[in-house]
């Protein structure tokens, strides 16, 4: 799944991301918009992450969320 995917299914995917990342609001997930850079300062903002290990878990989420699509 790419970004492009994620930003198309933003809003079906809003509630995984409440899951993953309890801290984020409604309305950080409505200013995120699918867009990675912002999702990614936000999961670094509310956690306290360095960007390296933010962008890791994203990355391991989507690829998460991937593997779920695919097996239905």
């Amino acid at each position: 799944m790419n970004w492009d995917q994620i930003e198309g299914q933003w809003k079906d995917l809003k509630g995984r991301m409440r899951e993953r990342w309890a801290k984020l609001t409604e309305d950080d997930l409505e200013w995120i918009s699918g867009k990675r850079d912002r999702l990614l300062g936000k999961v670094q903002k509310h956690y306290g992450m360095q960007k390296e290990k933010a962008e890791k878990e994203v990355d391991s989420f989507v690829t998460s969320i991937d593997r779920q699509l695919k097996k239905h």
